[in-house]
């Protein structure tokens, strides 16, 4: 057992800071990366995901920083695989804080201690970087990328429940080990859905997620991503996760007056709207126009499906985790005996 003045002694203690580097044909900038990264950090953990320019070894040939720590995948498993070997290995090394920094130069390791900063406070459980906060640090994204994100955000935002937060493809996060602990890493997304799934399961847990504002750097860095190859998977991926988020949180774990009115809503809706298209089209093969009868049958479920489905929405939003859960949690590593 773990006495109340225990917890509170680990509560108070300085959060360790574990930086995590996914590394894939990154050689040109990791070092640079890992040479501004300040003493705030504990651990630095470089996860070479099969890198065919043997990043890895470029890292522990240039590198005297006693912090870090080279991983190797004998196969590549994408930026998702890689952030979940390198989470796994910062939580082995006892780390309170887990930071994921892009290892390619985008990310200005400077604002570790911004992302790091509202976790230790206990206001958050996980944040990441908002490159949308400051609209003239948008002059410098591309415009592809301005879009892309603008839609995947919304997408995220339906799948994740996470209505207040933007930029969901953002990579520079930074989440509490307590919370990462009871996240399935072994079920999430590998590539680069990663972070949109990530939300979709911190969602499930009712974990807090803040966004904190940020810059991005574009320089000469190559980016994996092909948003082009990426729009339908991401779709695709954001509808599943969807209709688990209404299943887990309006069914299974909690049904109320919102369940109803997501489950009664849609087919109202769409009861209406086949009455309203056959009425419609009795009416053009016989030439005659529609009752007033047929057309309050149509429009009256269409009417009353939207206004549900609108408050369930408005239901939704304001039941976005407000609250931190780290500080309630118990570590499994607490848990667990002392060895002798």
């Amino acid at each position: 057992m773990i006495s109340v003045a225990q917890d509170r002694a680990d509560r108070s203690a300085p959060a360790r800071i574990a930086a995590i580097l996914p590394c894939y044909r990154s050689s040109a900038h990791v070092l640079d990366v890992i040479a501004a990264i300040g003493p705030e950090v504990e651990f630095i953990v470089c996860v070479d995901d099969a890198c065919p320019d043997k990043v890895g070894d470029h890292i522990e040939a240039g590198t005297k920083d006693t912090r870090v720590v080279v991983l190797r995948h004998a196969a590549n498993q994408g930026v998702g695989g890689a952030v979940c070997t390198g989470y796994a290995h910062a939580l082995d090394l006892g780390a309170d804080i887990l930071v994921k920094i892009d290892s390619d130069g985008q990310h200005d390791p400077a604002e570790i201690l911004a992302l790091a900063d509202p976790i230790a406070r206990g206001d958050a459980d996980y944040t990441k970087g908002n490159r949308f906060f400051n609209i003239e640090d948008l002059q410098g994204m591309p415009t592809i990328r301005l879009l892309g994100n603008a839609g995947l955000s919304f997408l995220t935002k339906l799948s994740s429940g996470y209505w207040s937060v933007f930029d969901p493809t953002n990579g520079y996060t930074a989440v509490q080990a307590r919370v990462i602990e009871r996240v399935p890493l072994d079920k999430l997304a590998k590539r680069y859905f990663f972070e949109s799934d990530l939300l979709f399961r911190l969602g499930t847990l009712r974990a807090r997620v803040v966004d904190v504002p940020m810059t991005a750097i574009y320089a000469d860095e190559v980016s994996q991503m092909q948003v082009g190859k990426i729009v339908m998977p991401f779709l695709a991926a954001n509808i599943v996760n969807f209709h688990k988020r209404l299943f887990y949180n309006y069914v299974l774990r909690n049904f109320s007056v919102a369940s109803l009115y997501f489950i009664g809503g849609g087919p109202l809706a769409l009861i209406g709207m086949i009455r309203g298209v056959r009425a419609w089209a009795d009416g053009v093969a016989d030439a005659r126009p529609a009752t007033s009868g047929q057309v309050m049958l149509a429009a009256l479920p269409i009417l009353v499906g939207v206004q549900m489905l609108l408050s369930f929405v408005a239901y939704d939003v304001e039941a976005e985790p407000r609250t931190a859960i780290w500080p309630l949690l118990r570590s499994k590593r607490l848990l667990a005996p002392k060895k002798a």
